[in-house]
């Protein structure tokens, strides 16, 4: 296959991936009355035309956005484009487009001017494949791996007539896109079912699940660690390496902390979309001795005669 860049048709369109269609279709005319080749002067003009018009074409449409939406997680504005693991292309090769034609990037997606996903292509009578879904559980350490995670799932086989046969277990290598959450749904095209009669392949959809963490709870892109402490660590103050999901960090929790109170530190969390990382919070928790000999429970009374601190002073009030 010959290289080509990514496009990001958002980016094109100068709008954000949240746009609604109201949105989309304005920043396109917008777009469209500015680098009309019969009007403007622009410098470029039909090339940019050309490129708002594929955007539109791409995203107008609710189906072919979400397709787009899929690869565009794999992808940077003008970096070449390979796609993620089992991807395959539509095609839209071999000089056979004419000067009205989208880009090799767009067909590569859509087919030839954009035929649509998962449906039977040309004139073919076939039936797409079915899709097959399955629950992933990746460590949160494999979040912020650029290497591929090995699968093996169930694929169902079909005869001619469309009946269940069997069964086959099918192995992929799955890279996991960074600023990946709880809970998404990721889609490999064509790596379902196989389609009956010349149909496409059914779609293979990967449910990401965080395996439960010894000592971090996820909240969205931040992490959340408890560091016990003893009463005197927060009274005086006192410098703890706390863990991380690449190391350590040397943590300066300052004289006067109190119990449940939360520090953080910045970009030792989770990858978001954008490619950074979120906070790591680290939560202060008093833990009292399990036990004290007679001297210890001493010098407990004598800090408590001179202390003369009351916890509960505000209930009088």
């Amino acid at each position: 296959m010959p290289p080509m860049d990514f496009k990001d048709y958002y980016k094109i369109l100068g709008v954000e991936p949240t746009a609604d269609d109201k949105a989309i279709k304005a920043a396109y005319r917008k777009l469209a009355r500015k680098y009309h080749p019969d009007v403007s002067k622009e410098k470029d003009a039909e090339a940019k035309f050309k490129d708002a018009s594929e955007a539109y074409e791409a995203l107008k449409s609710a189906d072919k956005r979400a397709e787009y939406d899929d690869l565009r997680k794999y992808g940077q504005h003008g970096q070449p484009f390979q796609g993620p693991p089992g991807w395959q292309s539509r095609g839209g090769y071999g000089g056979n487009q004419d000067a009205g034609d989208f880009s090799d990037f767009f067909s590569s997606i859509f087919g030839s001017r954009g035929n649509g996903f998962g449906g039977a292509q040309g004139h073919s009578a076939g039936r797409r494949g079915q899709d097959v879904e399955m629950e992933l559980p990746i460590f949160l350490e494999e979040t912020l791996s650029n290497e591929s995670k090995p699968i093996n799932f169930q694929v169902p086989q079909y005869n001619a007539a469309g009946q269940h046969v069997s069964n086959t277990t099918k192995s992929l290598n799955v890279k996991i896109p960074a600023g990946v959450a709880d809970g998404e749904r990721i889609r490999l095209k064509g790596q379902g079912a196989p389609g009956i009669g010349g149909g496409a392949n059914g779609d293979l959809y990967l449910i990401i699940k965080f395996a439960p963490h010894p000592k971090f709870d996820v909240e969205g892109e931040n992490l959340i660690i408890t560091l016990p402490l003893a009463p005197w660590e927060l009274v005086l103050g006192t410098e703890v390496a706390v863990p991380t999901l690449t190391g350590k960090i040397n943590l300066k929790v300052p004289a006067g902390s109190q119990n449940g109170q939360r520090m953080r530190a910045k970009g030792h969390g989770l990858l978001n979309k954008a490619g950074q990382r979120g906070y790591l919070f680290v939560q202060l928790k008093a833990v009292m001795p399990k036990s004290a000999d007679d001297e210890v429970k001493a010098l407990w009374q004598e800090l408590a005669n001179k202390a003369a601190f009351d916890p509960r002073e505000s209930w009088s009030s």
